[in-house]
């Protein structure tokens, strides 16, 4: 473990001091917020205390009106429409929402989800000419289709209408459909840019529902029913969980206390969630959205749909069994390569002049190679490629994690010649290209990071939000801090920092690689759990004197044996 470069803000003392006397919180509790940038007092409070009455009006995204209008026609003529999804947690929830939507304003919907080894990703020019042959007339994409020109244009030929929802940076043409809901789209007024596709699809639920005359209480109480699954595809498609994102994934969690649907809650007990308990973003990321992606990952994506749209509880329980153990056999695949990876680093290691790693090997699982790559960025921190080479096909198929500080899309387009298909996000991007031409996808990449990424965007570095001292570290500020989740990308776990503690004893070695450390400052202690912290145990024998960085979890096992329901864990260490 490389100890890490920490960033610590300097809060303006009088304006902490403004803030945590406006919204009467502690000064440490206002020092985080206005470290993340939330000085003013009603800017504050909203993000303290997200509302429903906080989310912007649908009728502001572009396309809204033409959107709406054209399922209004269909469903009153009863035709034949076509949800045509992704394969992560973003797409099937985005499915089943609009779905359940559809069919609450007195339409009918099938969906399409594809196949990730056997389709690929995006929308697919067979597809709409089979459901052509089978009478559909209006297509309705979700988390895709910003960049399926050709394959919306073919739609039109074949008299298929089609409504492109979707959240991906689109191509300079946008696609020729009826209408296009996207915020990233040029001229597009929407002011919340990071949606999601389920939230995207969601904006036009609520446009979609809002002009059925319902009585405004039944509307309301759908809308947060919807919010269950927002949430959750929210949380899974990594988007940043500020802003509007922030209302949706905080007002969904709390709906989820309560779930009648079989499905949803037969995938919350194998994910062990109990019934009444409010899931965490963290146990939504690692519990929940790990078995609903398994699905696409590992075999058909479709059957998750099935699962939470089923009234059957034995399905249902069924079927969340099966994603149970796909995520079981996606985990030992996924260790897998990156066993194989890892050897080969230890035959060539890794140097400062490698700005980017490309890695490729035969017959790698595609469904498994994009969290393989997450797991190396976390490792060597740097942007990493995985691809998984098909030699039949003679195609390398994979997909890549990028660091804050490189726009891995923008180097797939710099190179776009290059691949039979691409795209993605700046974090996040696949591709597929011919075998024969990885070597120099390798050269290129790696070029085009070294004349853009400095040594100092390769090294680990540890956002600090405040520096604490224990005696500021009360039950007040601790339930304050809870108070700024959910947690996740762009709203991360709070870390902070504690100078010149004193370990307080030896540190207590558990399942070989943690640690338990006390650490003593000004008369008060605390004990901190130090997570595969074993290889630094001489920086922490006793009696030492070190700066720690540690953040506060919430703690499951504590909470549920009567004790404090937090532990304090260790981010990293400096000696003195």
């Amino acid at each position: 473990m490389t100890a890490a470069r920490w960033l610590i803000p300097q809060a303006d003392p009088k304006l902490a001091a403004r803030l945590a006397e406006a919204l009467e919180v502690s000064p440490a509790a206002a020092r985080v917020l206005v470290g993340r940038g939330y000085d003013d007092p009603e800017a504050a409070r909203r993000f303290l205390h997200p509302a429903l009455e906080d989310l912007h009006d649908p009728a502001l995204m572009s396309g809204m009106d033409r959107a709406v209008e054209r399922l209004r026609r269909a469903i009153a003529a009863r035709e034949k429409i076509l949800l045509y999804g992704d394969y992560d947690v973003d797409g099937t929830t985005a499915v089943v929402i609009l779905k359940t939507a559809l069919e609450l304003a007195g339409g009918q919907a099938g969906f399409h989800i594809p196949h990730r080894l056997k389709d690929g990703y995006g929308m697919q020019t067979d597809v709409v000419e089979r459901a052509a042959a089978q009478g559909v007339t209006l297509v309705v994409s979700v988390d895709t289709g910003i960049r399926a020109a050709e394959v919306v244009r073919r739609a039109g030929e074949l008299g298929i209408d089609v409504i492109v929802t979707d959240h991906h940076v689109p191509d300079q043409d946008l696609p020729p459909a009826v209408a296009v809901l996207n915020p990233k789209q040029p001229g597009c007024g929407y002011p919340e840019k990071n949606l999601c596709g389920v939230g995207v699809a969601f904006k036009l639920v609520q446009a979609l529902l809002g002009g059925l005359g319902w009585p405004a209480e039944r509307l309301r109480r759908m809308t947060r029913s919807f919010l269950k699954l927002v949430a959750i595809g929210t949380v899974a498609d990594v988007v940043p969980l500020t802003g509007e994102n922030r209302v949706l994934v905080k007002q969904g969690l709390a709906e989820l206390r309560v779930v009648r649907s079989p499905g949803l809650r037969a995938l919350l007990e194998v994910a062990g969630i109990a019934d009444g308990d409010v899931p965490t973003a963290g146990q939504v990321a690692f519990r929940i959205a790990p078995r609903l992606n398994a699905a696409g990952r590992m075999d058909d994506a479709s059957r998750v749909i099935r699962l939470l749209v089923t009234e059957d509880v034995a399905e249902a329980r069924r079927i969340a069994g099966e994603l149970h153990a796909l995520n079981a056999e996606r985990r030992q695949t996924q260790s897998e390569i990156v066993r194989v990876i890892l050897e080969e680093c230890l035959r060539a290691p890794v140097t400062d002049r490698q700005a980017v790693l490309v890695f490729a090997g035969p017959g790698w699982h595609r469904g498994v190679v994009g969290i393989v790559a997450t797991r190396l960025v976390e490792r060597f921190h740097r942007p990493v490629f995985v691809l998984s080479e098909d030699a039949g096909a003679g195609l390398a198929q994979g997909s890549g994690r990028s660091i804050a500080a490189f726009d891995l899309l923008a180097a797939l387009e710099s190179m776009g010649e290059l691949f039979t298909r691409f795209g993605g996000h700046r974090q996040a991007a696949g591709a597929s290209l011919p075998l024969e031409r990885v070597g120099e996808f390798r050269e290129r990449l790696t070029a085009y990071a070294a004349a853009r990424l400095a040594p100092e965007d390769l090294a680990p570095r540890l956002a600090v939000d405040t520096e604490l001292s224990l005696e500021e570290l009360t039950e007040r500020f601790i339930d304050e801090v809870f108070s700024m989740a959910p947690f996740g990308f762009g709203n991360p776990v709070p870390v902070f920092a504690l100078r010149g503690a004193e370990v307080a004893g030896a540190p207590v070695v558990f399942k070989e690689r943690h640690l338990r450390v006390n650490l003593r400052q000004h008369g008060g202690t605390l004990m901190v759990k130090a997570f595969d912290f074993a290889e630094r145990l001489p920086e922490l024998e006793a009696g030492a004197r070190v700066d720690v960085a540690f953040s506060l979890e919430a703690d499951e096992w504590s909470a549920a044996r009567g004790l404090p329901g937090w532990s304090a864990v260790l981010r990293d260490v400096r000696g003195r």
